[in-house]
């Protein structure tokens, strides 16, 4: 009597179910290759972007210390030696340090006016629920998107028959206008992600509306605070438009405005070495800002999505 043994598996069986698990382990590699690829190029995009905008920054701060023979004779090249008459010359004779005074009056009163006037209508349009809550909200949406042209002619005259034409306070008053939008915009979503439990416990404490706000809420506020204050200080530094049509005394002009005027008057004189002076002069402030605060910026745009 014959017995039938079992065959033993084929090797094409065995290499078929090999070949399948070959197949599925390469993936993840491809997929970190296709990665790499990709941070390789976004890395390289970004390293270009990063030129083109250095690039022009720090030649204009290597320009403002040549004289204006080197500047047209090799623009490229660095300075034969450190010309801080430039700077001197831009600052006195210029009046770079009028434009610069004026620019610090007008935007420290704006922005100070804009923060508080604009965190505290942030926090009631956030925190309150009332009859027209969403329509204030949505107005102060649409004042974003209001072309600040269309509002220059009855601005003018509006800023005129309240006799606060080419006034500095005046000047404050446009900008914190001009500002609020999207400081109320920007706040509302800030303060909606602040947790209620803190504001409760403080008015079970007996603490007033008003106190609760200033004392517990607003430093809450920090991070968006400082992000939108540097937003409104880099839009208001640089305003030209507003300051040329509502502020023509040549005592009270701000810094954009003196540039200008310094940039037409070289046109005759030829100082340009002082032009790219006074051009750094007006730039530092913005940078400086900038790289102090950059940290907190960052975390101000995040905290709502962090929350």
């Amino acid at each position: 009597m014959k017995t039938t043994e079992t065959p033993a598996p084929l090797p094409a069986e065995s290499g078929a179910s090999v070949s399948k698990i070959d197949a599925a382990t390469p993936r993840p590699a491809r997929r970190k290759k296709e990665g790499g690829v990709l941070n390789v190029f976004s890395h390289g995009v970004l390293i270009i972007w990063a030129i083109m905008v250095v690039t022009p920054l720090l030649w204009a701060v290597m320009t403002s210390f040549k004289d204006d023979s080197s500047i047209f004779g090799s623009p490229w090249s660095l300075p034969d030696k450190l010309h801080f008459g430039n700077w001197s010359r831009a600052w006195t004779q210029a009046n770079m340090s009028d434009y610069f005074l004026n620019t610090v009056l007008v935007v420290g009163g704006s922005l100070i006016g804009t923060l508080v006037l604009g965190s505290m209508a942030a926090y009631v349009l956030a925190r309150f629920d009332f009859p027209g809550n969403r329509f204030i909200y949505y107005l102060f949406v649409g004042g974003m998107s209001f072309p600040i042209m269309l509002a220059l002619v009855p601005l003018f005259y509006v800023v005129n028959n309240m006799g606060l034409l080419n006034t500095i306070h005046g000047l404050i008053l446009v900008y914190i206008a001009y500002s609020l939008p999207f400081t109320v915009f920007f706040l509302t979503a800030f303060f909606r992600t602040l947790p209620t439990s803190v504001a409760e416990a403080a008015f079970v404490d007996g603490a007033s509306h008003t106190r609760t706000f200033f004392q517990i809420m607003l430093p809450m506020a920090k991070p968006g605070l400082i992000s939108v204050g540097i937003f409104n200080f880099l839009g208001q530094w640089n305003q030209y438009m507003l300051p040329t049509v509502l502020n023509t005394d040549p005592d009270k002009k701000v810094l954009t405005q003196g540039l200008v005027q310094l940039a037409v008057s070289q046109g005759y004189k030829g100082d340009w070495s002082g032009l790219f002076a006074g051009l750094v002069m007006a730039m530092l402030p913005v940078l400086g800002a900038y790289i102090v605060f950059q940290r907190q910026v960052v975390q101000g745009l995040t905290a709502g999505a962090l929350k």
